[in-house]
């Protein structure tokens, strides 16, 4: 395996804490020659804007352009909400999207058996929940102009955000949800509003139009509201679903609940040519900030799916993944995922058990 480039952006709040552990478990898995990286470290977020002025100073998306894979640990917080908007730390992410044509986020849904009594539905429901939500990430509402706040000549203010989509984006996004789904079980479900919503209507035509090149997959469609109460009402029936920026954020936050804590959940951010940002799908978190006990198990399954989707190293991403269900069987536990019977640690144990069991 060729040497790898690795941006680390920690960003804000317990980002720091949880690329920490995910840093240590790529350390020892280039000690021992499993994989050969080199990590370069930069500014992002909240932390960028109090060194340099900018959420995403020049010189840091000038790294991740050069680099094979990014891991970005999170960003945002109170401290930086009074700034105008160009100058919060969720633009430096958003940036990084846009600016490296991140178009593809995928989010995997995954229920370790361990964690069937953390989530809050009953185990019956969620026990093997395995879904793929496939998120458009550089259109849509998030990004779609005109956008902003003005004055009527009245003196009200109107708020206002365009959203918009062209069917190349529509089309794209759903190939990589159909390639996805032809490794797994071969359905998707494609999520919009097209009801009510003429642009999402666009994107149910050419959900359908694309999937006739995929004659294996069973293609069906569901409102986004209706998708929103399947996914708690019965979450098994799905295996991949592709969506809209917004509606992606939206229901991979709600699917992150059925496998017992959001602190599970990593996210891969993919290019047309496999460069990949890997996440944790949380945010900040910033009333546990420095308190050590927030859970980085998302933020080394990230590092999974980048060995897997960017760095051509699928066996370490096996071993990682293995490792995360060996702690599970532990019972070590960080506070979002404790249930009776088990043993609560820290960020930094739970981060020393995963190279433990590696």
């Amino acid at each position: 395996m060729p040497l790898s480039k690795i941006l680390v952006l920690a960003g804000d709040g317990i980002g720091p804490e949880i690329v920490a552990e995910a840093v240590k478990v790529l350390n020892a898995l280039r000690a021992e020659g499993a994989i050969d990286v080199a990590l370069e470290e930069g500014l992002v977020g909240g932390a960028a804007y109090d060194a340099a002025g900018d959420p995403l100073p020049e010189e840091t998306l000038e790294a991740a352009r050069v680099a094979d894979a990014i891991l970005l640990g999170a960003v945002g917080g109170p401290k930086w909400e009074p700034l105008p908007i160009s100058k919060r730390p969720e633009k430096g992410l958003l940036g990084l999207r846009a600016g490296l044509g991140l178009f593809a986020n995928l989010r995997p849904a995954i229920l370790y058996p361990q964690l069937a009594d953390a989530s809050t539905l009953k185990p019956e429901v969620v026990s093997g929940l395995d879904i793929m939500i496939v998120r458009e990430l550089t259109g849509g509402i998030y990004f779609g102009q005109p956008r902003g706040v003005e004055t009527l000549p009245t003196g009200e203010r109107r708020g206002f955000n365009t959203l918009v989509y062209t069917e190349s984006e529509v089309e794209r996004i759903c190939r990589v949800a159909f390639e996805i789904a032809m490794k797994r079980s071969r359905r998707v479900c494609s999520v919009d509003k097209a009801n009510v919503l003429e642009c999402t209507e666009l994107w149910r035509e050419v959900a359908t139009r694309t999937a006739r090149d995929y004659p294996e997959i069973e293609l069906s469609h569901l409102y986004v509201d209706n998708a929103a109460m399947q996914l708690v009402r019965a979450p098994k029936q799905f295996d991949v679903m592709v969506t809209t920026n917004m509606f992606g954020d939206i229901l991979s936050d709600c699917a992150a609940m059925l496998t017992g804590s959001i602190g599970m959940l990593p996210s891969a951010s993919l290019n047309a040519s496999g460069q990949g940002m890997y996440e944790p799908i949380h945010g900040s978190a910033p009333d546990i900030a420095g308190r050590g006990v927030a859970n980085p198990l998302a933020t080394i399954l990230s590092v999974a799916m980048m060995l897997r989707y960017s760095l051509g190293a699928p066996a370490a991403a096996d071993r990682i993944e293995g490792a995360v269900s060996k702690v599970l069987d532990q019972g070590l536990r960080t506070a979002d995922i404790l249930s009776a019977g088990m043993s609560e640690v820290g960020t930094g144990e739970i981060g020393d058990a995963v190279v433990a069991a590696l």
